[in-house]
């Protein structure tokens, strides 16, 4: 089999593991896939070495989408405020659409990959990275004036939880518009630096009575 064949091979069975998921409602095993593809237990072990092997690719297919975007986003030539938009925008839209077209699907996946978090973490981590990009061209033109890369990282990602979490989109989608986040992003642009740190200044809590 040549190394074009063993690809096409693998991204077959990842498809066919990810029918099964929706069929039977759970995760799915070398076992499960074995018997369902009539092929050997030995050959899937080939093509999926561990168990958690399987789980990887399965993610990787979910994430593909998002990687393209945010790869395609980064290397445009877009002014850098649209930048931000489409990089945040188009990932929730399709993940909108997931959770439209199949909530309990959704939420299974989004089960998935809490139980087995550390094969996700590499995605999030290269969203990160991709943001950090995005981030570094911005304060190139002048925004986020005194914010660490880091530290720039942080808020903006806490600022667009509701926008990048599927766990958060499930809770409150029928609140979530691209109008919103946009306006959103027009606040981080005109506000958000180093500088604004007034509310912090306080020694601790104050209650009104």
């Amino acid at each position: 089999m040549t190394a074009e064949e063993a690809r096409a091979k693998r991204a077959e069975l990842v498809q066919l593991a990810m029918e099964l998921i929706e069929k039977r409602g759970s995760g799915v095993t070398r076992s499960d896939l074995a018997a369902e593809s009539r092929i050997s237990r030995s050959r899937i072990e080939t093509i999926f070495p561990e168990e958690t092997d399987l789980f990887e690719a399965i993610v990787e297919e979910w994430y593909a989408h998002d990687i393209r975007v945010m790869e395609e986003v980064v290397a445009s030539d877009l002014p850098i405020q649209r930048k931000f938009y489409e990089f945040f925008a188009r990932r929730y839209v399709r993940e909108r659409e997931r959770f439209e077209e199949d909530p309990a699907l959704f939420a299974l996946y989004c089960e998935l990959g809490s139980d087995n978090f550390e094969q996700v973490r590499g995605f999030i981590d290269l969203a990160d990275h991709y943001l950090t990009e995005l981030i570094a061209q911005a304060q190139a033109e002048g925004y986020f004036e005194g914010l660490a890369i880091d530290r720039a990282l942080t808020l903006i990602n806490q600022m667009m939880i509701a926008y990048t979490s599927p766990n958060v989109l499930m809770m409150i989608a029928h609140r979530l518009t691209e109008e919103k986040l946009a306006a959103i992003l027009d606040v981080l642009f005109a506000g958000l630096s180093g500088k604004n740190v007034e509310a912090g200044q306080s020694n601790g809590l104050r209650v009104i009575r």
